[in-house]
Parts: structure tokens; C-alpha cells; sequence
């Protein structure tokens, strides 16, 4: 199915010289960069190297020790409050079902898009809309949490390992909601160990 949303506003982020320090050990220093619409930036680096900690920092619930993060073009909206997160751990209540658990997602985040339904069709899931997770694989999860990207409107998509546990099919699929968030001006970060998929991706290596 196609899932058709306007284009989302101009936004730009930007990490100016930002530093992350972790129980008093540096894990990076002077990291900058920036995004606009319509850009997705691949991070890497070995483990440890601070990828999740930078999309931590990026969604507010860590600070730097150093440097700034800011985004323009939001008005008063917060920067957290611009965010769609996907992290390592898939983050799904394994006693509600998928649906139950992409509705619960949608009254949380607000800006409602594609509905529960709609979503798991469009991870290719519409047929465990009423099982409860716990009863789902791992890649089934998986594309559950990905679900949750598309029943709520939010313009920066920041990924942690967004294809683990996936097959050759689901990355497929994945990259097709990439790409069709990008076209439609919307923005991404993701921390990978292996190719993101995606045509004009920039890679930003980060640690030391």
C-alpha cells in the first residue's frame, strides 16, 4: 500500500563541536554536522564508539559535556517533540497486541497519520494486528516497532540499528519507508554497522 502525507516543513539540525563523556571516560570530541529535509546521514563506528549515545544526545535524554545541538525552523516545538525514535531494543508491551501497541504509540506521540491498521500492512504484518507480541519473532517485533514510525507524523526518524533482525525482505521494506520519508522532506540518522541502503546517504563515522 502507499501511505500519502504532505511534505513536511524546513527544518535544519545542527551539531556544532559536541563532545560525550560517559562515567567520566571521553567517547568522542568536536563532533559537527548538519541535516536538512529530505537528507539521512548513516552513523558508524565500532561498538562502543558512542553512535547510541549521539542519538541519545540528539533526543535529549543525555547531555553534552560539551558543544551544542540545535534545530532551526521549529518555532516553539522542541526538539524531542520532532522525533520519531526506533532503538536497539524494540521498546513493544509483549502482552498488548501490535495494533494494541501501534494505538497506545499514536495517543502517546500525537500528530496521528497512518492508523494501526494501515501501518502493519504496510510492514506486511496485518495479519498479526490482534496477537499479542510476545507471541511474535524477533523480526516480527521488529517490524512492529518500525510500524510505529508511520502512525504518528514526526519529521526526524532517528534509527538505532534499524535493521536488525530483519531479512532480505523486511530491509527491503525498510528502505522503501526510508525513501519515501526522505521524498516527503523528512530527515534521518541512523547507527549502523553495515550499508543503509539508501542512494545519498552521507556517512558520519564517529570515536576515537
Amino acid at each position: 500500500m502507499t501511505l500519502r502525507h504532505t511534505s513536511f516543513p524546513s527544518l535544519a539540525l545542527t551539531a556544532e563541536t559536541v563532545t560525550c563523556r560517559r562515567g567520566g571516560r571521553l567517547v568522542f570530541e568536536g563532533l559537527s554536522f548538519s541535516l536538512g529535509n529530505g537528507e539521512a546521514i548513516a552513523l558508524t563506528g565500532r561498538n562502543g564508539a558512542g553512535k547510541s549515545s549521539l542519538i541519545a544526545m540528539i533526543c535529549g535524554r543525555l547531555l553534552p559535556a560539551e558543544g551544542s545541538l540545535r534545530i532551526d525552523g521549529a518555532g516553539d516545538v522542541p526538539l524531542p517533540e520532532l522525533i520519531h525514535l526506533v532503538g536497539h531494543r524494540d521498546g513493544l508491551k509483549t502482552a498488548l497486541s501490535a495494533g494494541e501497541n501501534l494505538a497506545f504509540a499514536q495517543g502517546l506521540l500525537g500528530e496521528a497519520a497512518a492508523s494501526p491498521e494501515e501501518a502493519l500492512t504496510a510492514v506486511g504484518l496485518a495479519h498479526v494486528a490482534a496477537l499479542p507480541v510476545g507471541y511474535l519473532s524477533a523480526g516480527q517485533r521488529r517490524r512492529v516497532a518500525l510500524a510505529r514510525l508511520l502512525v504518528s507524523r514526526r519529521p526526524l526518524w532517528l534509527l538505532d540499528e534499524p535493521a536488525s533482525a530483519l531479512d532480505a525482505s523486511a530491509q527491503q521494506m525498510l528502505i522503501g519507508l526510508m525513501q519515501a520519508h526522505l521524498v516527503q522532506g523528512g530527515a534521518i540518522i541512523a547507527a549502523t554497522h553495515g550499508p543503509l541502503g539508501l542512494d545519498g546517504a552521507r556517512e558520519l563515522r564517529i570515536g576515537l
